[in-house]
């Protein structure tokens, strides 16, 4: 059984972080060990591009400037393959539709987060 206090953020641990481990504990791993049984490397390439995520993420957090930023857009980018070796696997069937739609779904809102940290609302 998962201590699910861990996806609890310290209040200075960014919410796009927080929400990244818990796509990659609750709804990426199981579809990793699933991509593994037929096609080792693409199970390799997905979980790189979402450790990639979280990285950047982390990084991106502990930069300034232009460091920052450039963290900020790999984790998107990362986010964005991620998707794509999601929708590679379901379309060679080694997973459902519907279970990379819902991790499809958590990326989503990863990416959402993501973008708002590269475009910050002016007030």
């Amino acid at each position: 059984m998962h201590d699910d206090s861990r996806l609890t953020p310290p209040s200075h641990e960014l919410s796009a972080l927080c929400v990244t481990h818990s796509l990659i504990r609750l709804r990426l791993a199981p579809l990793v060990l699933e991509v593994r049984k037929h096609d080792r490397d693409l199970a390799s390439q997905l979980t790189r591009s979402a450790s990639s995520i979280a990285a950047n993420l982390a990084e991106g957090q502990g930069s300034t400037g232009g460091t920052q930023r450039a963290r900020y857009e790999n984790a998107l980018g990362s986010a964005r393959e991620t998707r794509a070796h999601l929708r590679t696997a379901a379309a060679w069937g080694y997973i459902g539709d519907s279970q990379g739609k819902h991790a499809e779904d958590e990326l989503d809102r990863v990416c959402a987060m993501t973008f708002r940290l590269l475009h910050p609302r002016r007030r």
